[in-house]
């Protein structure tokens, strides 16, 4: 007889009423299904947790390694809704993310236009181009450290625009890739080598965490005459890594 995890295992819940879910999405978890059991999507686990109740609609999507928060419509009108407020570039979502290297600047603003990488092999993997979208990132420093004779920089993000991968991106070009990052982090084949099952010993060891370091940890929006806002810690490997509350 086949086992089911339990629905306290399927995602950590951050706030439900009739409309909302908001969960807490883990690091290596996609949001829509690409291969694997009903249980290897976020969607297909909201199915599960929700059963006939409704049929569940995210309202914003995170990469695979990114952990945090999502929220998910339970309602065709609350999704409607949502969207049109995410569409409108109000939302203020605020990211954090251990980087490589001391960040010198205590804050600021990175202005890098965005689009495809034509260079690169991989067909997902966007750059720093002239001809680029517009991108715009805020950044401001929360702790400098160092272990085992590398410095780190804890930041916290908070994109203007919401270009694909543009957090990743920005920070790259700023001279400081996000730790654990297989596409931006200077060697792409570590990208290719997890999509194709060959990563090594070796490269896991380079790219120091399993999944990158960047945690959506914040969202304010204004939805029905209601200000909202939503948090969640990093997991746990991300929290002592830096060893510091947040």
């Amino acid at each position: 007889m086949a086992t089911f995890p339990s629905l306290e295992k399927l995602f950590d819940i951050i706030y439900e009423d009739k409309d909302l879910l908001v969960i807490h999405k883990p690091a290596d978890l996609v949001c829509h299904p690409t291969k694997g059991d009903e249980y290897s999507s976020l969607i297909s686990r909201a199915r599960i947790y929700l059963k006939t109740e409704s049929e569940p609609r995210l309202v914003n999507r995170l990469d695979r390694e990114t952990s945090g928060l999502v929220v998910i419509a339970k309602s065709y009108d609350a999704a409607r809704e949502l969207g049109k407020i995410w569409e409108g570039r109000t939302v203020q979502k605020e990211y954090l993310a251990i980087v490589h290297g001391h960040i010198v600047a205590e804050q600021g603003t990175i202005e890098a236009p965005l689009g495809k990488d034509v260079a690169s092999i991989v067909a997902i993997k966007d750059c720093v181009r002239a001809d680029g979208a517009l991108a715009q990132t805020d950044f401001q420093v929360e702790k400098r450290f160092a272990r085992q004779g590398a410095n780190f920089t804890l930041v916290r993000v908070a994109p203007r625009t919401g270009r694909k991968h543009q957090i990743r991106i920005h920070l790259a070009h700023l001279g400081h890739p996000i730790v654990g990052d297989k596409l931006y982090g200077g060697d792409e084949d570590l990208y290719l080598a997890l999509v194709e099952g060959r990563l090594t010993d070796e490269q896991r060891v380079r790219l120091i965490l399993p999944s990158h370091a960047l945690h959506a940890g914040s969202l304010k929006f204004t939805w029905r005459e209601r200000d909202w806002h939503f948090t969640s810690q990093p997991e746990p490997m991300f929290m002592e890594f830096c060893a510091v509350e947040i």
